[in-house]
């Protein structure tokens, strides 16, 4: 049977126009509720507009893009799948390129995508391409830029609030009376994300009582194996740690196999905290407390808010939408059982 806009209203419980006005990004005058009602009519109908016929009309290819910098980070599948269900509800089809925080790569994607005239792209971008990005957003291509924000570059962000990740880490370390508590975070300069997130364990540890001259913050390069190498030196000595905060899920299970290479116990030799929720987390032994990003959230809101820079009349001015992160608790951090999550 064929579905129609007027069968996804009457589902939904909506006017026509209603319909309409979101299928073409326009939220602001209808309520979440509603909005969320005409998405879920849209995927139980499978009701797909007439993508020729509206592209005819638009001039638009209905396709977009995402850029993203390491896929072999699993926080992205959560990222994609809010990106894609958008697209799907939406009417667009989805693009993937991977850089592997190449900007050479990173530039030679937009470029292409650019050339293959779709309508908008969504970048987790590298920390070289300024100068690249600053011009791309002065020409007015519709660019939602997550997850890093760059400095000095005025456009559309949905990030997440990595200083506040970081203090909830922290602070639930101090709260279990762990104070020789060390941070883990790779070294590469710029990377708001990261560098956010040591901000935040250097300020809970100043608020705990915690001076500069006894945090530690341990610096690796990204290469495989070298935060398993970092964690092997730190904590074969007599300045072991208490506690250890993981930055970075990748980071975080070769921290892990590190101190089962030396023999110790989590959490009680040594407790640790990694950041970004993931499948595997739960299953780890011990489960893994992590801070926790709205990772689907954050790929919504950046295909919703692309595809409106998309269907926008004149260009709006830049703007950053910023998640707030929690912490799920676990065994690994050493808390009480009835804590656990």
């Amino acid at each position: 049977m064929h579905v129609t806009i007027n069968d996804v209203a009457k589902l939904a419980g909506v006017s026509k126009t209603t319909v309409s006005r979101i299928l073409n990004g326009n939220f602001k005058q209808s309520k979440e509720e509603t909005k969320q009602k005409v998405l879920d009519a849209i995927r139980e109908l499978d009701y797909r507009p007439n993508a020729l016929a509206q592209g005819l009309k638009s001039m638009k290819t209905n396709v977009i893009a995402i850029v993203l910098s390491n896929l072999k980070n699993s926080f992205w599948t959560k990222v994609l799948e809010g990106v894609e269900d958008t697209c799907r509800a939406m009417n667009y089809q989805l693009m993937i390129c991977n850089t592997n925080e190449d900007s050479a790569l990173e530039r030679e994607h937009i470029k292409g995508l650019q050339m293959r005239q779709v309508d908008g792209i969504i970048v987790n971008p590298t920390v070289h391409n300024n100068p690249f990005f600053e011009t791309l957003t002065k020409s007015g291509f519709p660019l939602i830029l997550i997850n890093r924000k760059l400095n000095r570059i005025k456009a559309n962000y949905v990030v997440t609030n990595n200083v506040h990740g970081g203090k909830l880490a922290t602070q639930h370390f101090l709260k279990l009376g762990k104070t020789k508590i060390t941070a883990f975070v790779y070294s590469s300069k710029g990377v708001s994300s990261w560098s956010g997130r040591i901000q935040g364990y250097r300020e809970a540890m100043l608020e705990g009582g915690i001076p500069p001259e006894l945090q530690n913050v341990v610096e690796v390069d990204e290469e495989e194996g070298s935060s398993k190498k970092a964690v092997l030196k730190l904590c074969s000595g007599d300045t072991r740690p208490e506690a250890i905060f993981s930055t970075n899920n990748m980071m975080t299970l070769e921290i892990i196999e590190g101190i089962q290479e030396l023999g110790l116990r989590m959490p009680e030799d040594i407790a640790i905290i990694g950041y970004d929720e993931t499948p595997w987390s739960r299953h780890l032994s011990p489960p893994l407390t992590t801070i926790n990003q709205p990772a689907y959230e954050m790929g919504r809101l950046a295909a919703e808010g692309l595809i409106r820079l998309i269907r926008a009349s004149r260009q709006p001015r830049p703007k950053t939408v910023t998640l707030v992160p929690d912490i799920i608790i676990r065994r690994s951090c050493g808390t009480k059982s009835m804590e656990v999550q």
